[in-house]
């Protein structure tokens, strides 16, 4: 195992981070999975245009933010249908902990507020130490870490 994608949460644990085609894979699926929601929500409120057209706008305005909160129901555990094809989990950085009733927040910033951020990330030069709450890990490798007896103490020579 690459000792460069062994980190360690604020608790110690030690964890392997999930790698960035991981994540991004992990993502896409989530964005698909919206965007398909959000389709299927369009075609749900269409007959509401024949009937009361300020309501059907009101729902269609309110769906983008509504679809991402419902579907982060699901990943509370911090596997949605994104992590589990990949492999990977949305933990909490201090100490490897499931997000909780987070998810759906989570959710939301990864469908909407994750295109921006990237945006703003690039165009500020990164984003400051300690400021990240939640990263992803990589769950096999992580369990054969534990399993490897490594999951504690200090964390290997970087190379």
């Amino acid at each position: 195992m690459a000792a460069q994608k062994i980190k360690a949460f604020a608790d110690g644990t030690r964890y392997v981070e999930a790698g960035g085609w991981a994540m991004f894979f992990a993502w896409l699926v989530d964005f698909t999975v919206y965007l398909v929601l959000i389709g299927a929500g369009m075609g749900a409120v269409s007959p509401l245009f024949a009937m009361d057209e300020n309501l059907a706008t009101a729902v269609v305005l309110t769906l983008p933010v509504l679809v991402p909160l419902v579907y982060g129901l699901f990943y509370t555990n911090g596997r949605a249908i994104g992590a589990l094809v990949t492999g990977t989990r949305l933990v909490r950085l201090s100490d490897g902990g499931r997000i909780g009733a987070k998810g759906p927040w989570a959710m939301l910033v990864r469908t909407l507020l994750l295109p921006l951020l990237i945006i703003g990330v690039v165009a500020g030069g990164g984003y400051a130490d300690g400021t990240l709450k939640r990263g992803s890990i990589d769950v096999a490798r992580t369990r054969r870490l534990y399993a490897d007896g490594h999951h504690v103490g200090p964390l290997p020579a970087r190379r």
